[in-house]
């Protein structure tokens, strides 16, 4: 399976960033090494000094399909977790100044936590889906699906026009206003509407 991973999909976000607001999808990708193992602490690598949270909806691939049309792509995904993309802020500022690929602050081992996955029928999407992260029991990000630029459907159009989604492969939505940066002993708790789905601890 593979992590696919996309950016400045939140407007509040891109602005907090200074960072143009896209009008395509963009995408990277991740590793299955990203993941973080359940009941696992994450372990702050030694080699950022800035590392930021984002936390994200993440879908999950039921079939796979490419060059998939906007219409026909709710038939691709039927289950939703909450995820964190970790970034080292610092390599990725590095990597934007000299025009490299990102990969180096993105897809590093265990840099994408993803709760248990839940059925998406469970979730009323017409009044959007809300998604949270609170750090040492404060809220840091609160996020909802309908603030989405570009939606579920169309991203899993867009990428599948590159890239062939398979069976299980994960799909992070963006993530809204409110990253910032991680400390040692911070307490991690991922909450999807209003519920409580995923902790972990910063080592």
């Amino acid at each position: 399976m593979k992590i696919i991973c996309i950016g400045r999909n939140y407007r509040e976000h891109a602005k907090e960033l200074n960072n143009p607001l896209p009008e395509k999808p963009v995408f990277f990708m991740k590793p299955d090494t990203a993941l973080l193992p359940p009941h696992n602490p994450f372990f702050y690598p030694s080699f950022t000094n800035d590392l930021h949270y984002e936390v994200e909806l993440v879908l999950k691939v039921c079939k796979s399909g490419r060059s998939i049309e906007e219409k026909f792509a709710h038939k691709y995904f039927d289950e939703i977790a909450v995820g964190i993309d970790f970034t080292a802020r610092d390599l990725q500022a590095e990597c934007k100044q000299k025009g490299l690929p990102w990969e180096v602050a993105k897809a590093f081992d265990f840099s994408a936590p993803v709760s248990p996955f839940q059925p998406l029928k469970n979730f009323n999407r017409d009044q959007g889906i809300r998604f949270g992260l609170k750090i040492n029991d404060e809220w840091r990000q609160l996020g909802n699906s309908n603030d989405m630029i570009f939606s579920f459907e169309k991203i899993i159009s867009y990428v599948s026009g590159f890239v062939m989604l398979r069976q299980g492969d994960y799909i992070f939505t963006g993530t809204p206003a409110g990253v910032g940066p991680t400390k040692l002993n911070d307490r991690f708790e991922l909450y999807l509407d209003d519920k409580p789905v995923m902790h972990f601890n910063v080592k």
